[in-house]
């Protein structure tokens, strides 16, 4: 077995993931989220008053003023603390949901727990801790999952998978057989929700029934066309192989929008994030259209975040009103009038 990584390397890692997602070219270039190949049947008269929109909605019975997840991103250092606290805050005013990074580091490093610990700036929020799946292979348990979702006083437990961008990861943990039974026995123990959730290359139809089988309660779909964690890692590679391999696969993932599709196929009451790639309100609206309940948005945010508390505001209210005018130029009153009334066409592309 490979030796394990070093708290400080852990927070190392941390710390270029931030510099690289702000500096360096990381999105797709050849594979979009899928969102293009669709476009909405305007309604000329939509008989309905702007103001009157209804954006809220309901996940994992806790209420949002809207279907926005800011999604898990970072933790473990003094600036991802920063960024951290500015997307709470905004999380909190706005009302709706927010992941935070993977909290391995905190467990392997208590004193950087501060780093995520947002609830006291966001107590009323739909809040979800962070591990990597494949940790249960590299001693993680129930006791370690149960401490990170602690430190957040969490609402559900986000569970990733990124056997990708571990293959890329000079130091990445490679092990992933005998998850499903793990993960299994994790969920029937855990007092709350486990999501399962990739980090941008996609979870199908069948993978989500076989982790829905294990326990797991919800699905977040994290497909292919934003940031390419292969390009991260790549960036990050000491040497040539790595680097090579982070090419390779910079555009290797299934688009998001093609999971959302796969998943409710096959599972069409399931609780379904949709995240990878998503960059405005109206991406938002053919992602809950096309069948999802929440849209995660990251890399726009972590850009904001990094600028200032009062770009993040600006950008999530930007969100907003896309995301209402999308319903009003198409004739729903409210998310469910979206989802239920065909307004989205696919497009020959």
């Amino acid at each position: 077995m490979k030796p394990l990584s070093s708290p400080a390397q852990t927070q190392t890692r941390k710390a270029e993931h931030i510099r690289i997602c702000l500096e360096e070219d990381v999105q797709f270039h050849q594979v979009t989220n899928g969102f293009d190949r669709y476009r909405f049947n305007h309604c000329c008269l939509p008989e309905l008053n702007l103001n009157e929109i209804d954006l809220t909605t309901t996940f994992l019975g806790k209420k949002m003023a809207a279907p926005l997840l800011i999604s898990s991103m970072t933790g473990g250092t003094e600036l991802a603390q920063t960024i951290n606290y500015r997307l709470a805050d905004a999380a909190q005013h706005y009302q709706i949901a927010m992941g935070v990074g993977s909290q391995r580091v905190a467990v392997e490093n208590p004193q950087l727990a501060d780093t995520f610990a947002v609830r006291k700036r966001a107590p009323h929020i739909l809040l979800f801790a962070n591990i990597g799946a494949v940790q249960l292979n590299y001693n993680y348990g129930l006791d370690e999952c149960q401490k990170i979702i602690d430190i957040l006083e969490a609402d559900a437990l986000i569970l990733h998978f990124n056997p990708l961008q571990e293959c890329i990861q000079t130091e990445g943990d490679t092990n992933f057989k005998g998850l499903l039974d793990k993960i299994a026995k994790l969920c029937y123990k855990l007092p709350v929700p486990v999501i399962a959730k990739e980090v941008g290359n996609g979870i199908s139809g069948a993978m989500a029934m076989k982790l829905l089988e294990s326990g797991v309660t919800a699905i977040d779909v994290a497909g292919a066309g934003g940031t390419s964690w292969a390009k991260i890692e790549g960036e990050r590679a000491k040497d040539g192989k790595q680097r090579r391999l982070g090419t390779t696969f910079a555009d290797w993932g299934m688009p998001t929008a093609e999971c959302i599709l796969s998943v409710r196929t096959v599972a069409p009451k399931v609780p379904l994030i949709a995240s990878g790639g998503l960059r405005n309100g109206l991406d938002v609206a053919k992602a809950i259209a096309l069948g999802a309940d929440l849209a995660g948005l990251a890399w726009p945010l972590l850009q904001a975040a990094a600028e200032s508390e009062a770009a993040v505001n600006e950008l999530v209210d930007v969100f907003i009103a896309e995301i209402a005018t999308v319903l009003f130029c198409t004739g729903s009153a409210n998310l469910h009038d979206l989802k239920h009334s065909e307004v989205l066409l696919a497009v020959n592309c």
